[in-house]
């Protein structure tokens, strides 16, 4: 039980959350006049790197498709 905990699958679920929790509170961000820009992009680099890291995750998960 304590393997699911870990698993590869389970880290995925979690970056996609985390990436759609900082989609929402970009979102509402943005629409706010006294938004500080450098915690603005700092958000936006932390979901850039949280979808590089889901790509990254799903590249392994899957099986490469034959030639």
């Amino acid at each position: 039980m304590d393997e699911n905990l870990h698993s590869p699958q389970r880290r995925l679920i979690e970056l996609r959350i985390e990436h759609a929790d900082l989609d929402s509170l970009i979102d509402r961000a943005v629409l706010e006049p006294q938004t500080d820009e450098l915690v603005l992009r700092r958000l936006k680099k932390r979901r850039l790197m949280l979808r590089d890291q889901i790509a990254s995750l799903e590249a392994q998960l899957e099986p490469p498709e034959p030639a």
